[in-house]
């Protein structure tokens, strides 16, 4: 299939999803204003799905951005697909239905197209809310995920959320929404880290076969601010020792051999796999250029020399919960 910026995924509720989304996380030191503009240029210049999340801060900025779009003519609301995440101190049944409706009133929306658990622990808002509140530690909790999914499916009900996900859940805990009793709405999606480090490919078989979509974030791994708190998209200290995704020789060899940039490979790579790709960026030009990704197609034996850079390696391995009980990654995917 010939992919293009218009290009949709037919979710397992029916819902469309554009193959290429804008992500919107910012380092605590980025004025939250770029996230603003930001969204109007990537609106001018043709995307349609926009990610973000109430941990980011920045909902509101990226709701101005999307009315401003809405407002001069640009777009439809109906055009747009946007994405919120439900953060994981609202996990407690009674408070999901708070979480998503702060959310809403922070973007400015009667619905969601997506919403998402953010990650599979449930933390108690009594504690750090975020991993850059160095005054408080985390205070772990035991909601059971099924029972924030339950809540999760009275929001879509009542037509606060067209389509729910999970974001950062491996198999095993996949698995346990899907086999929950009285399961009303399969999960669309699955967002997780994905790049040519960590090419997810069992953890993508998996979802597949479930019929759930692989939505991939960090696709470009990780950036090197030393003063940044959270790596791109996952709240996690950035450990300046992994190597640099872009700097990857085979991945540059590809690139010239297409007159392409590293980054551009990177993201086809994985959208040649069937994988949604959320592309962040604040800068107006690598927001057009990412858009680049649709002139070109890999050759197979360039997929498969790709295919052959997986270490799997997690840029955002959100260490801060590596004792939560429901901490994901001790799976294998």
């Amino acid at each position: 299939m010939t992919l293009t910026k218009e290009t949709r995924v037919t979710l397992n509720d029916g819902n469309m999803m554009p193959i290429l989304g804008l992500g919107t996380y910012a380092s605590p030191d980025v004025p939250k204003s770029l996230a603003e503009e930001a969204v109007k240029i990537a609106i001018d210049v043709g995307y349609r799905h926009i990610d973000c999340a109430f941990i980011t801060g920045n909902e509101m900025h990226i709701g101005n951005g999307i009315r401003s779009k809405i407002s001069d003519g640009t777009v439809k609301r109906e055009d747009i697909f946007y994405t919120g995440k439900l953060w994981c101190t609202y996990f407690s049944p009674e408070m999901v239905r708070k979480g998503l409706e702060r959310s809403l009133r922070d973007v400015g929306m009667d619905y969601l197209d997506l919403f998402l658990m953010h990650w599979p622990v449930s933390l108690k808002p009594s504690g750090a809310s975020d991993p850059s509140d160095k005054d408080k530690p985390f205070i772990y909790d035991n909601v059971d995920l099924c029972a924030t999914w339950e809540a999760l499916e009275a929001c879509k009900d009542a037509g606060l959320v067209r389509s729910l996900g999970v974001s950062n859940f491996n198999r095993r805990q996949l698995e346990r929404i899907l086999n929950k009793p009285g399961l009303k709405y399969k999960p669309v999606c699955n967002q997780v880290e994905c790049h040519v480090y960590l090419n997810q490919n069992k953890l993508h078989s998996y979802c597949k076969s479930k019929d759930i979509v692989l939505v991939a974030y960090s696709v470009l791994g990780s950036h090197r601010d030393r003063n940044c708190i959270f790596n791109i998209d996952a709240p996690s200290r950035v450990d300046l020792s992994l190597p640099v995704l872009l700097d990857d020789p085979i991945l540059n060899k590809v690139a010239a051999k297409y007159n392409r940039t590293s980054a551009e490979i990177a993201m086809r790579f994985i959208l040649q796999k069937g994988i949604v790709v959320l592309a962040k960026s604040f800068t107006p030009a690598r927001i057009k250029q990412n858009l680049g990704v649709f002139e070109f197609e890999l050759k197979p034996e360039d997929m498969k020399s790709l295919e052959s850079l997986d270490r799997n390696l997690h840029y955002g391995p959100f260490r801060e919960v590596k004792q939560h009980p429901e901490y994901p990654f001790h799976d294998e995917y």
